[in-house]
């Protein structure tokens, strides 16, 4: 009995194999249709596949675009350091530009003021509170400053005169400050010679004022405006400014002159020390120069 049911199962397992081997053998063949139970395994397998795909791809795009956005972060990091780095060369650039162009004006002043003696120094001070009054200068009595030098930008404009001096410093006065005392004796270039004092700065037209001009005195605007050299402090030829406007006094009794100065007094940063050499003083002018 036993024998017969090991028959048996020898025999579904040959009849396994050879529908096995049917269904293999019909599988392979070239046919443009598909049999149901390859439909249905094929089915199944392609919904499985695609139930796991759609969140391996869910997880792959995340990990991927968390990829994206660090190389972005790290690129527009690199970027903005050489925005910064870019922006610092650009400003060193113009730095040294303007340096570079004052620089030349500055030489070629040297040789347009060979009648005098000068002396090239750096403005190291500005107080804010006194911004149009006085600059410090990196020169002294060590390098042969002395008070009452004058003192003009690398244009060649009259900037003002030295006042106090210590030994490897000093501090200048500048034509804009509005004490009394700061006065220069100037003259108008015009068919005739027009004399006058700068005294006063009008801060909000920035404009330096010439008193005590002859009533008579005819002045078209844009004349020049130069030092007489005959109040002892400044030489003569020194450029001041150019008019832009006149008007009689309060009083009536003269006429007041309006200068655009040549020299920007809110912009400074080399200047010349200008030592005159010629002796010829005029005793009056010197005297009112220096009250």
């Amino acid at each position: 009995m036993s024998s017969f049911f090991s028959n048996k199962k020898l025999i579904v397992l040959l009849v396994s194999i050879i529908i096995l081997v049917g269904l293999i053998g019909y599988s392979m063949r070239d046919r443009q249709s598909v049999s149901g139970p390859e439909q249905v395994i094929r089915d199944s397998v392609a919904w499985v596949q695609t139930a796991f795909m759609k969140p391996a791809y869910t997880i792959a795009g995340f990990f991927e675009n968390v990829q994206d956005m660090r190389q972005v972060y790290e690129e527009n990091k690199l970027l903005k350091a050489r925005l910064d780095e870019y922006a610092q060369i650009s400003i060193e650039r113009n730095t040294l530009r303007n340096e570079n162009e004052t620089l030349k004006d500055m030489l070629e002043l040297e040789e347009s003021l060979d009648d005098y003696l000068i002396r090239s120094a750096v403005v190291i001070h500005r107080n804010p509170d006194r911004w149009t009054e006085f600059i410090g200068l990196n020169k002294g009595s060590e390098h042969g400053i002395e008070a009452n030098m004058g003192v003009i930008d690398s244009t060649g404009g009259l900037i003002g005169k030295v006042q106090q001096v210590s030994e490897f410093s000093s501090r200048v006065q500048l034509l804009s400050d509005n004490d009394r005392t700061n006065r220069v004796s100037a003259m108008i270039s015009s068919d005739q010679t027009i004399n006058g004092f700068i005294e006063g700065y009008d801060e909000d037209r920035g404009l330096l004022i010439m008193r005590k001009i002859d009533l008579e005195a005819e002045i078209e605007e844009e004349e020049m405006v130069t030092t007489t050299g005959k109040g002892g402090v400044y030489p003569s030829g020194l450029l001041i400014g150019e008019v832009v406007s006149v008007e009689p006094d309060e009083y009536g009794l003269t006429q007041n002159a309006y200068i655009k100065p040549t020299a920007d007094f809110y912009s400074l940063d080399y200047v010349y020390v200008v030592e005159r050499t010629s002796t010829t003083l005029d005793p009056e002018l010197l005297e009112e120069e220096n009250e």
